[in-house]
């Protein structure tokens, strides 16, 4: 931010990566800052078990497993034998980041009703077989695979 007076400046909210807890911190246009010392690696995901969720790495196959507690918003979108971007940090998974886009099944949805256009209604909500909830539009019926935007 450039203001009318005085030297330039950035506000960043920084985020703590074994916590989670974000700060706000304001720096000098000039200001230097440590990069944290981070490596993002790809993963597959084995299976779930008591505490959390097994991943491999399909180059090492060295297996890790990662609490559910740093799964966070990605726990619906985690599925066996797919590849996810797994953050790591001192040693320590931080996060798990599922693929851009996913083909999913659709296993429960309502059938859509005649006149449902009419209306405006154009989506229904539906469960996927990872268990996401999802907005599909009203033709898709229960067994059908869509391809699905893991950001939204």
């Amino acid at each position: 931010v450039k203001p009318g007076k005085g030297q330039a400046f950035n506000r960043v909210k920084l985020k703590h990566l074994l916590t989670a807890r974000t700060i706000e911190r304001t720096f000098k246009s000039g200001d230097k800052v440590d990069l944290a010392d981070v490596l993002e690696t790809e993963m597959r995901m084995l299976y779930r078990d008591a505490d959390g969720i097994v991943f491999m790495d399909d180059k090492t196959f060295e297996q890790i497993t990662i609490p559910l507690d740093r799964i966070g918003d990605s726990d619906p979108w985690m599925m066996e034998d797919i590849l996810y971007e797994v953050l790591i940090y001192n040693g320590e998974p931080v996060s798990v980041e599922p693929p851009t886009f996913m083909e999913l099944k659709i296993t429960q949805t309502d059938p859509g009703e005649r006149g449902d256009t009419a209306s405006g209604k154009v989506l229904k909500p539906a469960e996927t077989e990872s268990g996401a909830k999802v907005q599909i539009p009203i033709f898709i019926e229960e067994g059908e695979v869509v391809k699905i935007d893991t950001r939204t």
